[in-house]
Order: structure tokens, then C-alpha cells, then sequence
């Protein structure tokens, strides 16, 4: 796929979101908010957040066990970590299944922008096999599509917290920014 193929069907994602977010019943925005949404707010699309890349599946699947917004602790299988560079910096983010039978994967991650420009709570990145899977065995790891968990809209959701070995130091400006100040 092209560039300019690439941002227009990236472009079309945001604005079905974004209606989805102004008018849908299941919308995270409070009902009282939704007269004022307009649009999330983005960063602009930049393709060298794009990654093709090799999943280092892990030889010991451990679980681990991880705190979300209500207090409650869920179980998430560590299931393999992708490597990549960003701004000359050589980063990993852990990649998670819920289930061991279930094929997505789920990419929690804060970076130097969470509590800044991005909801401080951190990111979300879901791959499902499907979709993200080439043909060659690699994911397509896009951090432009990056989302803030629909607690950042709403404190009627809970969201599991980024495990500390999935927090990058540099900054990651693509994929969607805070919403409304929340931080």
C-alpha cells in the first residue's frame, strides 16, 4: 500500500470513530458531553511509525497479573515483544494475549508524551491476526492508529494499567491525544 493510500484509509478510521464517538448509544463520551464532541484530536499521520516487524514469540509464556482503573487485578499472558527503532532509540514493547487460545494481540504502552499530549495513563495498540498478520509471518505494528482506552473519556470504564516494561522513553506523536485536558 502507498503512502497516500495509507493516510487516506488511516483519515476514513478517524472520521467513523469520530462519528461513532458523537452519536452512537455505546459511545465512551457522556451523554451530557456529546452535543459538544466534535472530533478526537490526532496527531497527523506519519508513516515512519509504521512497522513491519517479527513477533520474538517468548519460549516461557508467563502470565503476569496487572491492576486496572477500578483496583482489580487481571491475569494477561506475556506473549512475545517486538523490537524496533525510533529516533535512533532501540525499543521493545511486550505483546499480550488474554487468553492463550485467542489470535489478538494487545500492545498497552506509555511513552514521553503520556501525561503531556497523550492521556498519562497510556495507549493502546490491538492486532488481530487477520488484519495485522502478512503474509510473510510478520505484524503490522502501526502506532499511528495508537488509542486512548475509553476510561480516558469516561469514568464509568475501567481499563487494565501499562505494565513498567511496556513504557518507552522516547516520544511517540502519532495516534490519538488526550481528550478535553484529561491527562
Amino acid at each position: 500500500m502507498d503512502v497516500s493510500e495509507w493516510t487516506e484509509r488511516l483519515e476514513m478510521e478517524r472520521e467513523q470513530k469520530d462519528r461513532f464517538f458523537a452519536s452512537h448509544p455505546q459511545s465512551p463520551i457522556p451523554i451530557e458531553s456529546r452535543p459538544d464532541f466534535e472530533t478526537l484530536d490526532y496527531f497527523p499521520p506519519d508513516p515512519g511509525y509504521r512497522f513491519e516487524l517479527p513477533l520474538h514469540q517468548h519460549d516461557n509464556m508467563e502470565t503476569i497479573t496487572v491492576e486496572d482503573t477500578a483496583g482489580n487485578m487481571r491475569e494477561m499472558v506475556r506473549w512475545g515483544e517486538f523490537r524496533f527503532t525510533i529516533e535512533g532509540k532501540q525499543c521493545r514493547l511486550q505483546a499480550y494475549r488474554t487468553d492463550p487460545s485467542e489470535t489478538r494481540l494487545f500492545i498497552p504502552f506509555r511513552d514521553a508524551t503520556s501525561g503531556r499530549e497523550t492521556y498519562g495513563a497510556g495507549r493502546y495498540l490491538d492486532l488481530e491476526a487477520e488484519q495485522h498478520l502478512t503474509g510473510d509471518g510478520d505484524w503490522v505494528v502501526d502506532l499511528n492508529r495508537a488509542y486512548n482506552p475509553w476510561c480516558a473519556y469516561s469514568e464509568h470504564y475501567v481499563c487494565p494499567f501499562v505494565p513498567p516494561e511496556n513504557r518507552l522513553q522516547v516520544p511517540i506523536r502519532v495516534g490519538e491525544k488526550s481528550h478535553d485536558g484529561r491527562q
